[in-house]
């Protein structure tokens, strides 16, 4: 046993002297390879160069020395992005891999039309998407996001839903295709869609345009 950790010994020391002859002696001249290649994957095409160019402004000098933040925040700083993949491809290239963030409704901010992302960031609408559902009122994209899980959740299909109205009491209303408008609680806005819903596909009440469920357990239905 004593031979055994006599023989350890020896090769730690070895080692450490090694080790210390190649930092004393190599380390101070070796020079790492700078990034050559960066490649962005998961947008498209245009979408993709954009985002490499804004990386290539970061400078960076080689895989080993990356500021993780740094690059972090600029990838972050796209709006398109809902989240992302860094590898390293040694010796000098680096692999982007973006998910796309799903768009989910339009807005209009200070003018101008945009895109609501499930990142929860706003894009803008340069595709001219028209066929989402539009957001009227005040937007808290928070706020949003937090109802379109509500909605997901219940019986009704996102595809049916023309229009959202967000109001200052953090109330919602929704606006259907077929015109049809739902009034819904801002204290129990779950309780007041699932209620709503139970008469939304009653056929009894198939000449109803107005569904409000603003009062808790009560409905109120106009024609």
């Amino acid at each position: 046993m004593h031979q055994r950790k006599g023989k350890k010994i020896l090769i730690y020391f070895f080692l450490f002297l090694l080790v210390g002859s190649i930092n004393n002696i190599s380390l101070n001249n070796l020079k790492f390879e700078k990034i050559k290649n960066i490649n962005v994957i998961g947008l498209n095409n245009e979408d993709n160069i954009v985002l490499l160019q804004n990386i290539k402004k970061l400078n960076l000098k080689n895989i080993f020395s990356i500021n993780k933040s740094e690059i972090s925040n600029q990838i972050d700083s796209d709006t398109l992005v809902e989240n992302y993949e860094v590898f390293k491809k040694y010796p000098s290239s680096l692999i982007v891999n973006v998910k796309k963030t799903k768009f989910l409704a339009r807005v209009n901010n200070n003018g101008k039309i945009f895109l609501v992302g499930s990142n929860g960031k706003l894009s803008k609408n340069n595709l001219l998407i028209s066929q989402l559902p539009f957001i009227f009122g005040s937007l808290n994209i928070e706020e949003f996001l937090t109802f379109k899980k509500i909605v997901e959740d219940s019986k009704i299909s996102y595809d049916m839903i023309e229009n959202f109205y967000f109001f200052s009491s953090k109330r919602w209303d929704l606006e259907l295709k077929n015109n049809i408008l739902i009034k819904l609680s801002g204290n129990y806005p779950e309780e007041s869609l699932q209620l709503a819903l139970e008469f939304l596909y009653n056929d009894e009440f198939r000449d109803i345009k107005t569904i409000d469920a603003r009062i808790k357990n009560q409905i109120i239905l106009y024609d």
